[in-house]
């Protein structure tokens, strides 16, 4: 019997409860990690430039700020290669409470990090740093967590029971946007600037414990045990992540084109559209933090809703329907923010957020996971998914800025790129076969998921 047909009999062959238990310990890891993760893009469009790059204008302030940001989907594809190494050899549970751990250390310091006028040029090498920790860390949360959500849902609803992956992470932005928004509403400017911006970082520690309580007492993934560690060492792959892309390497190029159309609109709305609205526009920046508690909010109800359509009617129908939403949506996005009406900015945004990107990540946890055997997975799926983060993620907000300065700060070669990327990713699904399978995903050879 193949690895892929040993890997067809066993996905989603958990218990209930076990099934259940693994679904809430990978949201509440998600949210726990991605509330760290976000919030540090969402002070970074406030203040960073500000604080830790003061010499330089505005402008390059601000680019400098969404360097540092980019930094961490920087090393996020490091962070895959060494926690789906590790995952796929000694197992998914032990790398999942190693990220958490980390990233919650790191954005605990960025708490109590000096800035530039206390410390000088070690203040943005320190948050440099740190904020390639955090990479490093969220690396290797999504393959993890995908997994141990997928492996034991029952076959019929694997996009449902792992949804909870992705509403973890809208579950953190949201967090983190209202912890912000907390302390930006009841402290002065002076008073946020000061010291009120540390707060929901060092919040992030009570997070962790809590996090780590609960991912403790989930049991490893039963496909892992009995599909990879009962193997012995000879019979493992030296190296997961090359066995996995020579298995399928045009599913694992894939992921990054799919990943397109849920990293430009997500990063677009709640990163570079706060900083740009904020400084180009004069919009309210609580009015703007406003927007991204309503995504953020609805995406609790939105990303499972499209997750139980997935499995009722197709992955790739979803996944393409919310790419034609996101390409559409772009121009009428940055017109609402010209306009300054937070009731059109928010009805936009929420055709970007909640419409296009959460029909995309409502999908892929099992999507991707199914393009590989569970021996190599972890890495297959998990270094594919950062690595799309490292290009499409990390880089959107300092390229719009900088499409921005180059556009004499008009928005029209923004919109352009954003729906560039929606573009990509459907034309990416619609190359795709074998994706549509309702009742048992597991079942269709994984070369079938290529495009």
């Amino acid at each position: 019997m193949t690895s892929t047909q040993r890997a067809a009999s066993a996905d989603g062959a958990g218990a209930p409860g076990l099934a259940k238990r693994a679904a809430i310990a990978s949201f509440m890891g998600a949210v726990v990690d991605w509330y760290d993760f976000f919030l540090y893009g969402i002070v970074a469009g406030l203040l960073f430039g500000d604080l830790f790059f003061p010499d330089a204008s505005p402008a390059v302030g601000t680019l400098a700020a969404w360097a540092t940001f980019g930094v961490g989907f920087l090393f996020r594809p490091l962070g895959g290669i060494v926690f789906g190494h590790f995952g796929d050899r000694l197992g998914r549970k032990r790398m999942l409470v190693l990220t958490m751990l980390i990233m919650g250390v790191a954005s605990t310091l960025i708490g109590v990090l000096p800035t530039y006028a206390q410390a000088g040029i070690w203040a943005p090498a320190l948050l440099v740093l740190l904020r390639a920790t955090q990479g490093f860390a969220v690396g290797g949360e999504w393959g993890g967590a995908a997994l141990m959500a997928v492996e034991n849902a029952p076959k019929k609803w694997r996009s449902l029971y792992s949804s909870g992956v992705q509403v973890g992470a809208s579950v953190g932005l949201l967090l983190a946007t209202l912890i912000t928004k907390v302390m930006s509403g009841t402290t002065s400017e002076a008073a946020f600037r000061s010291w009120g911006w540390r707060v929901p970082f060092l919040v992030s520690a009570a997070l962790v414990i809590v996090g780590l309580i609960i991912r403790a007492k989930v049991e490893e993934s039963e496909v892992f045990t009995k599909e990879v560690a009962a193997k012995g060492a000879e019979a493992k792959p030296r190296v997961p992540l090359v066995a996995a892309v020579k298995s399928n390497p045009k599913g694992f190029f894939a992921i990054i084109g799919l990943r397109f159309v849920e990293l430009f609109t997500f990063y677009g709305v709640t990163t570079f559209g706060l900083a740009y609205g904020t400084d180009e526009l004069g919009l309210n920046r609580d009015s703007l933090l406003n927007v991204n508690l309503a995504v953020g909010g609805l995406a609790v109800l939105t990303i499972p809703a499209f997750a139980y359509l997935a499995d009722r009617y197709g992955r790739r129908r979803v996944y393409c329907w919310g790419a034609v939403v996101g390409a559409l949506s772009a121009v009428p996005y940055f017109w609402a923010m010209e306009s300054g009406s937070m009731v059109l900015i928010i009805a936009c945004a929420v055709l970007l957020v909640n419409i296009a990107h959460d029909a995309a990540v409502s999908v892929q946890q099992a999507l991707f996971t199914d393009m590989f055997g569970p021996e190599y997975r972890y890495s297959g799926a998990g270094v594919g998914y950062q690595l799309a983060s490292a290009i499409g993620g990390g880089c959107t907000p300092l390229i719009a800025s900088s499409l921005v300065i180059w556009a004499g700060g008009g928005w029209s070669l923004v919109a352009v790129y954003l729906t560039l990327g929606c573009v990509i990713s459907l034309l990416v699904a619609l190359r795709m076969r074998g994706v549509d399978e309702v009742a048992e995903p597991s079942a269709v050879p994984r070369e079938a998921t290529t495009v």
